[in-house]
């Protein structure tokens, strides 16, 4: 699943810390986020949306394997 949330962070002027702190998840959370080696839980999602004043139909875009 591809994901915007650096994109958006940064725009945002916050750090993954800052991001994480939100969350209630590690740095090393989002870190992994963002370089697609983990998918967040459905309430991770929505909470980070919510830290990032977006929907997350915005921050994540789902594409399908190619077989």
């Amino acid at each position: 699943m591809k994901n915007y949330i650096k994109d958006i962070r940064r725009s945002m002027n916050m750090s993954q810390e800052q991001l994480a702190v939100t969350c209630g998840v590690t740095r090393q959370t989002i870190n992994a986020i963002e370089n697609d080696k983990y998918d967040p839980t459905l309430s991770l999602a929505f909470k980070l949306s919510i830290s990032l004043q977006t929907t997350v139909d915005k921050l994540f875009v789902f594409k399908e394997n190619a077989n």
